[in-house]
């Protein structure tokens, strides 16, 4: 294309008014600077468009039919633009974000409320996946950041900060009374009904190998996909189900579930906030980072 989009525009407000006078006071420029707007690209097109008459100008049947398809484009980037000022005023926009139950419960939602209230028109969309699941789903661009937990593979394009501790603890009902107080060996375990995440998940596979470390290799007798369950079921003197310590805290605190005790308490490991460096994130999910703390854009 040769024309001078500049010169469309101008077309734009003189068949959008009908006249030169108005829109010359529509773009804060002169009539004559109008009239030659005109005039070139009328010779640029190589076609009259305009049929100038004492009340101003009309269109010919050129200048209709260009006007027709010049008018779209502009009144779209007019559009564009002001949705562009909206979600820089964060009066729109939207924010996608990959996170676990876990981290939604123990960490997120807090925040998630306080963004709302502050900015209620901001699309927020939670992807609630497993570890592994968010880092494909930030790889691929579908959300703007995720929250996982450790263990999982740090890419070199992944940028990523510590939020938060998790602890994970062994806990029962009162089927297992006896074990209560009791100083355990991890190889008790063995002998015992257990109830654990399924192996897809960053948690299943830290304990695994925490165990696999004190010479013991679990069978659980259940499997579940949320941690929620595995205390439901525990509640339920189903088995001994290994949880992240802040879902059992509740019926810990009732009496209802206890911990058991080992010789050694697994590791502690980490919750991380994490971003993809090669995909942008909206300025609505920046935002919302900085409510947070992180200090990851």
């Amino acid at each position: 294309m040769n024309t001078n989009l500049e010169h469309y525009r101008i077309f734009y407000y003189a068949g959008k008014y009908g006249s030169i006078t108005q829109a010359a006071e529509e773009l804060s420029i002169s009539q004559p600077a109008v009239s030659q707007a005109l005039k070139q690209l009328e010779h640029t097109l190589g076609t009259a468009l305009f049929i100038r008459t004492a009340k101003g100008v009309r269109f010919t049947a050129e200048g209709e039919m260009l006007y027709s398809y010049v008018a779209r484009g502009y009144e779209y980037i007019q559009n564009g633009e002001e949705k562009l000022m909206q979600m820089l005023n964060l009066s729109t926009g939207e924010i996608r974000i990959g996170a676990s139950d876990m981290s939604l419960q123990y960490y997120l939602l807090p925040y998630l409320e306080q963004f709302h209230e502050k900015y209620p028109k901001i699309k927020i969309t939670v992807s609630n996946a497993t570890t592994p699941e968010t880092l494909v789903n930030l790889q691929e661009g579908k959300i703007d950041f995720g929250l996982v937990t450790a263990p999982f593979h740090m890419r070199k394009d992944l940028r990523s900060q510590e939020v938060r501790k998790l602890q994970d603890i062994f806990v029962a009902g009162s089927r297992f009374a006896p074990l209560q107080g009791e100083k355990l060996s991890y190889e008790e375990l063995l002998s015992l009904p257990l109830i654990l995440l399924e192996d897809n998940t960053s948690t299943r596979r830290y304990t695994d190998e925490f165990l696999r470390e004190q010479g013991v290799v679990i069978r659980p007798e259940f499997e579940l996909a949320t941690s929620d369950m595995l205390v439901q079921f525990a509640r339920k003197n189903l088995g001994i189900a290994c949880v992240v310590s802040d879902f059992a805290q509740e019926y810990m605190d009732s009496g209802e579930l206890f911990e058991l005790e080992f010789d050694r308490r697994i590791p502690q490991r980490s919750m991380y906030m994490i971003v993809d460096r090669h995909n942008p994130v909206s300025l609505a999910a920046k935002n919302l980072l900085q409510m947070l703390h992180v200090k990851l854009i």
